[in-house]
Formats: C-alpha cells, structure tokens, sequence
C-alpha cells in the first residue's frame, strides 16, 4: 500500500477492474437502497469494491447519500436488492444480531458527530469495541499485550497524554475527541475502517493534521479506510478518489 507521504497519485474512476480472487475488505454487488416511503431509490449501484489495505476517498455533495452507503457496507441499513460482502463475509444475507458482530469484530466507524459515550472517560470510550467484541479485544493483546495498552498507545500516537485518559469526553475539545473516536475505531486493529466526514468541524490545518495520523494508523494496522467527505481538497492524500455520483450511475460491466 501507498502511504500518504510517498505522495501517490489518484487513480482514475475510471480505473480497469482488478484482477485476482483476493478477499475485499468491502465489495457491492447489484445494489438498491430505498428509504421508506420512497418511489424512486437512493442509491442504485451495480458494483464497488474497496482493495484489503486500499485508501480510497468517496466524494459527494451533503446528502447525496454518502452515509447511507456506509451504513449498508456496516450492516446497519439493508439493501433492497443486491449483496453486501465484508472482509468475505456478506452481511446483508446475516440475522440483525450476526450482523452486529460482525460489524464489531471487523469494521472501526468514525462518525461526523463521533458518537462518543459522554458520561465515560476517554480511555473508556475507547476501550468500548474491545468490550463489545472478543476478536478486537484478541487482536489488541496480540499487538501490545493487552487491550487498555493498545488504547493507551493509539492515543499516546494521536497526541492524546496519560494526563487526559481518565477525563469526562464532553469536557474535551472538538480536536480531543476527534481524536478519541478514531483510537476507538482503530483498537484492535479491524480490517476495515470508515469515516464519515470527521472533519467537517476543523480548520484547514487540523484536519491535515488528523488525517496524516488516520492514514498512519491504518498502514501500520494493515487496515483498509473509506473515508467519506464532500471536501474534495482532501482527496489527494489517498490512494484513491470515487465520486458517488459516478458509482451510482454504472452500467453493467463497469466498474468503480
């Protein structure tokens, strides 16, 4: 994988399919998604696959229908029609309750309101996947002996000190916890990772500055990352750019 300070370019939308059997970390097949009450569907998209350890940034207009994607690649929204393939798994065929785990032992979400538990510490919130999921909690002994180390480490690496650990996460700033939501999907080292326009609430500098530190994280973790934002100025820190608008339009035989 490239990593963002070897400066690679951006592949073309475009791009050839790939070649090979390699397990996706996601893959989409004959997609439709309609809200309820709907006539006409949201998202009609014949194929996307995002490549194990592949950084690709997915662009679009605020409400366009970004996160609704990420939510069905999650699990948390069913498709219609089609299939939804997680790391070889497909999630859209499994029970609500398969699909939880499966979105616990595989897939680390950052939220554009990071969703952080208010009334627990910081350490804690991060800690929160590896109490939900024995395979992050696993995969966190693996890496440094236990899961409080690895939380302690992801937030040491992302400027957070031992001194701020044990603080109440509503009392922190919006960079802090920022922060926070991505140690918290990062711990355990999940295949995947998604991130849906976490940094809509920062300055130029800073989001520069968080996603230098995401991308870092996932290559020394083997992680994929989808990240999804409207801000298309950050597109060329990853290995590649689709727009939403032109995954929904495929034809058959083509390919995101």
């Amino acid at each position: 994988m490239v990593t963002p300070a070897q400066g690679a370019p951006l592949q073309a939308s475009g791009t050839a399919c790939p070649t090979g059997k390699a397990v996706q970390a996601a893959a989409l097949e004959d997609i439709t998604f309609l809200w309820p009450g709907q006539t006409q569907p949201t998202l009609r998209i014949p194929s996307f696959t995002l490549a194990q350890g592949e950084t690709l940034f997915l662009s679009g207009p605020s409400g366009g229908g970004k996160s609704t994607l990420i939510s069905l690649i999650a699990g948390i929204l069913q498709p219609a029609t089609g299939r939804v393939m997680v790391n070889g798994t497909r999630m859209d065929s499994l029970p609500r309750s398969a699909r939880d785990a499966l979105r616990g032992d595989f897939i680390g979400l950052v939220f554009q309101q990071f969703n952080l538990i208010p009334h627990l510490s910081m350490l804690n919130n991060v800690l929160l996947p590896c109490r939900f999921s024995a395979v992050r909690a696993q995969r966190a002994a693996e890496m440094d002996g236990s899961p409080e180390q690895s939380a302690q480490r992801l937030l040491k690496t992302l400027g957070l000190g031992s001194e701020l650990w044990n603080k109440n996460v509503a009392r922190l700033s919006v960079g802090q916890q920022q922060r926070v939501a991505a140690a918290r999907a990062l711990v355990g080292a999940p295949p995947l990772i998604m991130a849906d326009e976490p940094t809509s609430a920062l300055d130029a500098d800073r989001r520069a500055d968080f996603l230098h530190l995401l991308l870092r994280q996932c290559a020394e973790a083997g992680s994929s990352l989808l990240f999804v934002s409207h801000d298309a100025a950050l597109a060329d820190m990853f290995a590649r750019r689709v727009s939403l608008a032109h995954i929904n339009r495929l034809h058959d035989g083509e390919c995101s």
